[in-house]
């Protein structure tokens, strides 16, 4: 690698802003370069869900002065990557009984929620967007039906990034608290405006800290778990599904120690059989999406 930064994305303007000031410090010979974005990606162009940003392959082209430039879906990047990620890059939750030339899907939360698909053609896998992290949020119990109508007074809409997402763990610890389910000492209220409230959430249900953190984790791994195998069906993907995005790594011991997200995933009525197949491997690597665009650079867009 001969340079790797990170930067905070809300702090620039644009795009090719970043690019221009990357490139001013590695400005090494450019044959390909290839962009994964949060946000639907048509003809070239996208605007991002999350950043005021318009984004138009042909200006990354003139920034950085090569035609071959790609502009994928940050999860069709995370796809790309699957190919290239080792054994020690991921864990198996579940083995099931994997279809050697079936669907596969990848699910990923994180600052939001991904979610892609690959069909295989000619023994080789092609990965294709999906937008499934803003379809609507459908709760399984009486508590997940509050937390669903409680979100709607707050966004006017409930998708399942609400809820499966950094900022949707909070909003499921803030549900709890506001609706008096369970008590927020002062203390740690004190702690979420200090830090980043999500990671501190999540780490204080990795260690029991707090009850009520505990009890949004289990609620967020029951949605994620049902969500997960909501698009295992949709995509009928018995060639496995993969578990990615930034948060995954770091409950990783709450997903395979506890049977929240298998129960969610499994429990699909007269097609449960069909799921209990399909394979589960989470993915440790959080590189995975900046693998995936490499490998889309390079072999331009083909698998």
């Amino acid at each position: 690698m001969v340079g790797s930064e990170t930067v905070r994305s809300a702090q620039y303007a644009s795009l090719e802003a970043i690019v221009a000031e990357f490139r001013s410090r590695h400005s090494d010979p450019l044959t390909a370069a290839c962009f994964g974005v949060a946000g639907p990606v048509s003809e070239g162009r996208c605007i991002t869900t999350n950043l005021p940003w318009q984004i138009d392959v042909t200006k990354l082209q003139t920034t950085l002065g090569s035609p071959r430039v790609g502009l994928i879906n940050d999860l069709v990047a995370n796809a790309w990557g699957i190919d290239w990620l080792t054994p020690s890059d991921v864990v198996t939750l579940h083995p099931g009984e994997p279809d050697s030339t079936g669907n596969r899907a990848v699910i990923s939360p994180g600052t939001g929620l991904g979610e892609a698909g690959m069909i295989c053609v000619d023994g080789r896998y092609r990965p294709f967007a999906s937008e499934g992290g803003h379809a609507e949020f459908g709760p399984r119990s009486e508590t997940q039906f509050d937390l669903a109508r409680y979100l709607e007074r707050r966004f006017g809409r409930t998708s399942y990034e609400h809820v499966l997402s950094g900022p949707g763990l909070v909003n499921i610890y803030t549900f709890l608290r506001n609706s008096a389910r369970a008590d927020e000492p002062e203390w740690f209220a004190q702690e979420l405006k200090r830090t980043d409230p999500a990671a501190r959430i999540a780490d204080a249900a990795l260690n029991e800290e707090l009850p009520i953190c505990v009890d949004a984790m289990r609620i967020f791994l029951k949605i994620f778990g049902a969500e997960a195998g909501n698009l295992a069906l949709k995509l009928m993907a018995t060639g496995g599904i993969w578990l990615g995005g930034g948060i995954v790594p770091k409950i990783m011991p709450l997903i395979v120690g506890t049977p929240y997200f298998l129960e969610g995933f499994s429990a699909k009525g007269k097609l449960s059989h069909i799921v209990e197949k399909i394979p589960i491997i989470a993915i440790k690597n959080q590189q995975t999406a900046l693998l995936g665009a490499a490998r889309y650079a390079i072999h331009d867009g083909q698998p």
